[in-house]
């Protein structure tokens, strides 16, 4: 995290420059908040954090989060208003991360279990578990064989 007064670990016009491929913003209500939830339960690794904006990296990706307040007027802002369940209809599945792990972490830590672990058809182990915004993150692992 930047101390009040430093600056960041590179500017948003090079961090934005820098980025290619496919990315995933989220709105968030508190930025400490969710990135302690991708950290400490998902065990996504943190690449900077301030109280307004955070990057977040699983398997060579950014996870990008913004604070609210930091879209300004930006229409999106709409539609995640008091008590939206931000992200209803996608998942953000992390894979190559041991469901199981992130399951025991979750319920540890008193957060929202949608679905246990559990393999499926499809060869992979997953669970579904919400963040504190409602957004669903799915760990999951491939079944040997």
């Amino acid at each position: 995290m930047t101390a009040p007064g430093k600056d960041p670990w590179m500017t948003a016009p090079e961090y934005g420059r820098s980025l290619r491929g496919f990315g995933i913003n989220l709105l968030v209500r508190d930025v400490a908040r969710s990135s302690a939830f991708l950290i400490d339960i998902l065990g996504l690794e943190k690449v900077y954090a301030n109280p307004d904006f955070a990057v977040l990296r699983h398997a060579g990706h950014d996870i990008i989060l913004h604070a609210d307040h930091t879209y300004g007027d930006h229409p999106l802002l709409a539609l995640t208003g008091d008590g939206a369940i931000r992200g209803a209809g996608a998942e953000f599945r992390l894979y190559g991360l041991d469901p199981d792990a992130a399951e025991a972490r979750a319920r540890a830590s008193g957060e929202t279990v949608l679905a246990e672990s559990r393999d499926k058809p499809h060869g992979l182990r997953e669970c579904y578990l919400a963040d504190p915004d409602g957004y669903v993150w799915v760990p999951s692992a491939a079944l040997a064989g």
